[in-house]
């Protein structure tokens, strides 16, 4: 059978479906994508509120205080802009959709999908405070299910949940004898690119693109919970020590606990804080601390100076990463661009929340034809409490 020219429509949803093969991190988190970005005459620029659940107080007794109800929500900013350009010949352009994709699009899609995913996942995981630190041992689903609890504790819904390891991590989970739970229906109706298996209510995959943690060199720092630790502010001051806490370290200061999210009575357990930006003696963290009322976070005794402060892991020492985690915890969303006119052909399509643009020209100089695929994308850790990271090697 002759092979019939390509068309816009049939590149485009070709790149799409292997871009979204090829997302095993992405693909597992929630998606947006929203088309009011490129509407003429009506665009909202580069930013989406999204709304995080609202939090009430429970009151005792016949009496009531009535209550504000104060909804908080997070800004998402879609204005990352990559493209992998490519270039044929005319006679190439005969080819069949099938010889298309394996011989170009498939290339050109698994370096795009590469840098998007590496985009998103190694920024994501310092956001996340609650954590397991295992560094220097090898991966074992013990420490998988002590992430689990960690989400249990959190109130995490049980549906969607993931284990995203780095390959070293699920080597020594599969050379340990553990079993995967692996039915074949599960591969039927859920097959995803690095998907190896399901068991403790996580689907396993296997992404390459986790990058290792290298802890900053800070050491013996204190806190006065008293004043270095104001409700409300997510800006912590620490005094007495040495060195850097980096972005993504994660620590907890004696005294400040953790609070169940419903009941906000203290758990018993010493609040993980995440830095979210290098610092000294003042620290901008998460989550931020507050004592009281329907959002409170933290619960802290015995107030006062010299409160220890502990940093995880070991001083300028890289640790594996990995993340257990349900959907809800990031969100990743693709805007349309814009369609030029003037040119060979352009498409644009959406596919599962994903949108793409295809573009091409031909060179009169050189009889190429020049192509352009291209993603507009954000993406926001929103709720960080439903993510666990997992340190170990």
């Amino acid at each position: 059978m002759a092979n019939t020219l390509l068309t816009p429509t049939a590149v485009t949803r070709e790149a799409l479906r292997i871009l979204h093969q090829k997302l095993n991190f992405v693909s597992t988190i929630d998606r947006q994508y929203d088309d009011q970005f490129a509407k003429t005459g009506a665009k909202i620029g580069d930013s989406l509120k999204i709304r995080l659940p609202n939090k009430y107080t429970v009151g005792t007794g016949a009496t009531i205080t009535p209550q504000d109800t104060t909804e908080s929500s997070v800004t998402l900013q879609v204005a990352t802009q990559k493209h992998v350009p490519i270039q044929f010949s005319s006679a190439e352009q005969t080819m069949s959709l099938d010889d298309f994709s394996s011989r170009i699009l498939e290339p050109a899609m698994s370096v795009l999908a590469a840098n998007i995913e590496y985009d998103v996942m190694s920024n994501v995981y310092k956001d996340v405070y609650n954590s397991v630190w295992n560094g220097g041992s090898a991966a074992t689903l013990a420490k998988v299910a002590t992430g689990r609890t960690m989400l249990q504790k959190a109130l995490a819904p049980t549906n969607d949940r993931y284990a995203n390891l780095n390959p070293q991590d699920m080597q020594d989970i599969i050379t340990s004898g553990a079993t995967l739970f692996n039915p074949g229906s599960e591969i039927s109706k859920q097959y995803r690119e690095g998907f190896v298996g399901r068991q403790g209510g996580f689907d396993y995959l296997e992404n390459s693109m986790w990058s290792a943690h290298t802890r900053g060199d800070a050491a013996s720092y204190v806190c006065n919970t008293s004043t270095g630790i104001t409700s409300g502010s997510n800006t912590v001051t620490l005094s007495g020590g040495t060195g850097t806490i980096k972005q993504g370290d994660v620590f907890t200061i004696a005294g400040v606990f953790a609070v169940h999210p419903e009941t906000r009575v203290s758990t018993g357990v010493l609040q993980q804080f995440v830095a979210l930006a290098d610092g000294t003696t003042s620290v901008t963290v998460a989550p931020t601390p507050i004592t009281s009322g329907a959002t409170q976070t933290v619960s802290i005794v015995g107030a006062g100076a010299s409160k220890a402060v502990s940093v995880f892991g070991s001083a300028s020492t890289a640790v594996g990463t990995s993340l257990a985690y349900q959907k809800g915890a990031f969100v990743f969303a693709t805007a349309d661009l814009y369609l030029p006119k003037d040119t060979d052909f352009a498409a644009r399509e959406t596919f599962d929340g994903i949108s793409m643009r295809v573009a091409r020209q031909w060179d009169v100089t050189t009889d190429k034809l020049v192509t352009r695929l291209d993603v507009l994308y954000g993406f926001k850790t929103v709720r960080p409490e439903l993510a666990v990271r997992l340190h170990n090697n």
